[in-house]
C-alpha cells in the first residue's frame, strides 16, 4: 500500500525560492520519486511580504506532486504587521492578541485550513514547515496530532516566546530538526519529551564538473572573487556584509564580492561589488566552485541551505559567527572560517585569500561533511524512521 503524504507550507513552487519553502519542495519530489503519494497543501501567495493570491487556486501537479493552493483571506500589511509585533513582543497580552498577533502574520486562508480537516482521513502524516505561520497554527488543529510531524526551520527569535507556540511544538507526533544546533535551541522552549525527534536536515546532490570556464566567460569575470547567494537584503546580514567587505577592500584592493539572487536593497555604488541576478542551478554550482569563498552572514539560519551548497562543490565557507547552525558547520566540518566583526572578517577573508592550500583542504572537508551527513539516501531513511514512528500508532 502506498502510503499517503500531506507537506503544509506557507507558498509552493518553482517560482519560490524561499528556504523553507523549496526545502519543502525539494523533501515533497523526493518522496514523490520514492513512491509515496504525495499532496502539498498551499496558499496562491507567491510573495512572502504581501501574501498576494497570484497562483490560480485549485488543483496542479508539478514533478509528480499534487499541489492543492487555497486563497489568502486577506493580504498582509507588513508596516501594520510590524508595528504590531513591536508592542506584543515588549508588552504584556493575552490568549486573543497572539491569535490576532497569527492573523495579521498570514497567510491567513481559511479554505486550505478547512480542506485539511476535510481530508484528515485521507493522508498518513501531516508535515508542516515552517513553525512560524497561520498554515500551521491553525492547521494542526484540524488534523489528528497523531499524523502531525514538524519541520520548525526555527531559529531564536522573539515569536518562539508567544505562548500559542506551546501549542504547535506540543501537538506533533514527531518533530524534525535540521541541526544539533537548532534542536539544543528549541529545547529551551520547549519540553520534546515522549515525541519522535531526529537531526536530518536535506539532501544534497554533489555536482558533476561544474562548468566554470564557460560561467566565468559568460560573465566576463577575470578577478578573483568572492560570493554571496540568497536573497540580498539587510535582514539576511547583507547591509553588514558589504560594509565589512569594502572596509576590507581599502587595504587589500584587487578582489570582487559577487551576488546572486532576488535583489531586494540598494548596492553600494563601487566596481568591486558586482550584482549577477538570478543563476541557473548550473551556473550557480559554477559560481561557487569558482569563488575563493562563500560567504553567508545572516544572524538568523537553521541550516543555511546556499552554505551547504557550496560545500558540495568543495568550496569553503566564511560565517557569522553568532549563526550557531553556521559556526556548528564550521566546526564539524572543519570546512570554514568565521567571524564577528568587522576585524575578524578582514582578517578571515584574508587568511581565505592568501593560503590555496588552506581553501583546498577545507574545501575537501566540506565535500565529506555534505556527503556524510546530507546525502539524499541518508535524509529518506531518516524520514522513514520518522514515518514509522507516525505509522505505528495507527
Amino acid at each position: 500500500m502506498r502510503r499517503k503524504i500531506a507537506f503544509v507550507v506557507q507558498r509552493y513552487g518553482k517560482e519560490v525560492m524561499g528556504g523553507s519553502e523549496l526545502h519543502c519542495r525539494m523533501m515533497a519530489e523526493r518522496h514523490a520519486a520514492a513512491g509515496y503519494d504525495v499532496a502539498v497543501y498551499t496558499t496562491t501567495a507567491k510573495d512572502y511580504i504581501t501574501w498576494k493570491n497570484e497562483y490560480p487556486e485549485g488543483e496542479t501537479i508539478l514533478n509528480g506532486v499534487v499541489i492543492r493552493r487555497f486563497r489568502v483571506n486577506r493580504p498582509r500589511d507588513i508596516e501594520s504587521f510590524n508595528r504590531f509585533s513591536d508592542w506584543i513582543f515588549r508588552n504584556p497580552h493575552g490568549p486573543e492578541d497572539e491569535r490576532e498577533w497569527m492573523e495579521r502574520q498570514g497567510p491567513a486562508s481559511r479554505g486550505l485550513v478547512d480542506a485539511l480537516a476535510r481530508e484528515a482521513g485521507n493522508h498518513d502524516v501531516f508535515i508542516f514547515f515552517t513553525y512560524l505561520y497561520y498554515n500551521t497554527y491553525w492547521g494542526m488543529k484540524a488534523v489528528p496530532p497523531e499524523k502531525i510531524m514538524l519541520v520548525p526551520t526555527a531559529h531564536d527569535e522573539p515569536p518562539l516566546r508567544l505562548g500559542m507556540m506551546k501549542d504547535v511544538f506540543g501537538l506533533p507526533r514527531a518533530i524534525i530538526f535540521n541541526t544539533e544546533s537548532e534542536r539544543d535551541m528549541l529545547g529551551r522552549y520547549f519540553s520534546f519529551e515522549g515525541k519522535y525527534g531526529d537531526v536530518v536536515g536535506l539532501g544534497f546532490d554533489v555536482p558533476e564538473a561544474p562548468p566554470v570556464a564557460r560561467f566565468l566567460g559568460e560573465y566576463g569575470i577575470s578577478r578573483p572573487y568572492v560570493l554571496y547567494a540568497g536573497r540580498i537584503e539587510p535582514g539576511k546580514g547583507c547591509r553588514e556584509l558589504m560594509d565589512n567587505f569594502l572596509q576590507y577592500a581599502q587595504g587589500a584592493p584587487g578582489l570582487d564580492l559577487l551576488l546572486a539572487g532576488n535583489l531586494l536593497m540598494r548596492l553600494p555604488d563601487n566596481p568591486a561589488i558586482r550584482y549577477l541576478g538570478f543563476l541557473t542551478p548550473e551556473n550557480k554550482n559554477a559560481a561557487m566552485a569558482a569563488a575563493l569563498a562563500t560567504i553567508h552572514p545572516s544572524h538568523l539560519e537553521s541550516l543555511c541551505m546556499a552554505a551547504l551548497e557550496s560545500l558540495a562543490v568543495r568550496t569553503p565557507i566564511l560565517v557569522q559567527e553568532a549563526t550557531d547552525p553556521l559556526r556548528q558547520h564550521c566546526l564539524t566540518g572543519r570546512c570554514g572560517l568565521f567571524y564577528s566583526n568587522p576585524g575578524e572578517f578582514a582578517e578571515a577573508l584574508g587568511v581565505l585569500r592568501g593560503d590555496e592550500a588552506l581553501r583546498r583542504a577545507l574545501g575537501r572537508n566540506g565535500l565529506e561533511y555534505v556527503v556524510s551527513n546530507y546525502s539524499w539516501p541518508l535524509v529518506i531513511r531518516k524520514y522513514e524512521k520518522a514515518f514509522a514512528s507516525v505509522f505505528g500508532k495507527d
